[in-house]
């Protein structure tokens, strides 16, 4: 399978067309098989010896950070809940105060590791919203660039940043240790 996206044009009712952009990369998620058991959860009650396989960064108490395996820009970490909860709804007050310190952690931790220029932060709950996992819901953290919003970088062939998931993982690890010596330095410091 060739990494490099395509662009299909598709023609709907009334003449209208636009353009879709295939991430062939993200083909694979989409093929798996759907077990019983969700990826963020197989990877919370996992030993932690597992957490580099499994692309988590961070363990809270109720709350992790975790590398997207299947990511359209490299980096993109997503926040979740240690509690299987779909619905935002359903998250307490508390964990969704860790969720919100991790989220800015998430952003330390990739300005840290590869210096992007801004970020995209959100949610997708349900399908329809754009959930590729509908049942466990978590906080995208997705690092952007100048340009990289404009079609160019797909039609030009131009990843973001061209490195695999497993050595991403490995760069966000490393600056990680400085993010948290920081933050520690700083609660310490008050």
């Amino acid at each position: 399978m060739s990494l490099k996206p395509k662009i299909l044009r598709e023609t709907f009712p009334r003449g209208k067309g636009f353009t879709i952009i295939d991430a062939p990369w993200r083909h694979k998620y989409f093929d798996l098989p759907k077990d019983e058991q969700c990826f963020i959860c197989r990877a919370i009650y996992a030993a932690p010896r597992y957490d580099a396989k499994n692309l988590l960064l961070v363990r809270g108490e109720r709350a992790i950070i975790i590398l997207n395996r299947y990511p359209y820009t490299m980096g993109a970490l997503m926040v979740a809940p240690v509690a299987h909860v779909g619905d935002f709804r359903e998250i307490d007050d508390e964990t969704l105060s860790e969720m919100n310190q991790l989220v800015k952690r998430a952003m330390n931790i990739l300005d840290a590791a590869i210096r992007p220029k801004a970020y995209n932060i959100g949610i997708n709950q349900g399908v329809d919203a754009g959930a590729g996992l509908k049942d466990h819901l978590h906080i995208h953290v997705v690092p952007r660039w100048a340009a990289d919003t404009n079609f160019m970088t797909t039609i030009g062939d131009a990843r973001v940043l061209a490195q695999d998931v497993d050595g991403m993982y490995k760069r966000l690890k490393k600056a990680m240790k400085g993010v948290v010596e920081r933050e520690t330095g700083r609660q310490r410091n008050r």
